[in-house]
């Protein structure tokens, strides 16, 4: 068996952040998702959960998966992973229920889980610039 280089493990850890972290930030999300759901239709109260999840998802992201300080460029920069994320996210959340008559409740669990890899890259590339590997990564807890 191949040992891993420690480049890959630090990817690995990065990944590994980047899940518990986007754990917190969905179960808030999804809680804001269901309290709006009592009010609006399901796309409203996607997109208002959605949107409240950005901040918290760019300082955790940014701080605790990796490990980087907040810049003006990073903050201009990371809505826009998720604009991209978000428009994948309702096509696939508009399938679900209305395609599929996956209940509204339920549908934005598969969203997430359908967009979890594309969000990784592109929040890395954000957070981190194009080399993340080279003399900008910073060690963290777990490498």
């Amino acid at each position: 068996m191949k040992s891993i280089d420690s480049s890959s493990r630090h990817a690995l850890y990065e990944f590994v952040r980047f899940l518990l972290a986007g754990g917190v930030n969905t179960a808030l999300s999804y809680g804001i998702y269901l309290l709006f759901l009592f009010l609006f239709p399901y796309k409203i109260a996607y997109s208002i959960s959605f949107l409240t999840g950005i901040a918290l998802s760019y300082w955790l992201t940014s701080r605790f998966v990796f490990q980087r300080g907040l810049s003006l460029r990073s903050a201009i920069q990371y809505p826009l992973v998720y604009l991209f994320q978000y428009v994948v996210g309702l096509i696939i959340l508009t399938l679900l229920v209305e395609r599929f008559h996956m209940k509204a409740r339920w549908a934005p669990v598969i969203v997430v889980v359908c967009t979890i890899p594309l969000t990784f890259f592109l929040s890395r590339f954000v957070i981190k610039g194009s080399r993340p590997n080279r003399d900008n990564s910073i060690p963290g807890p777990l490498a």
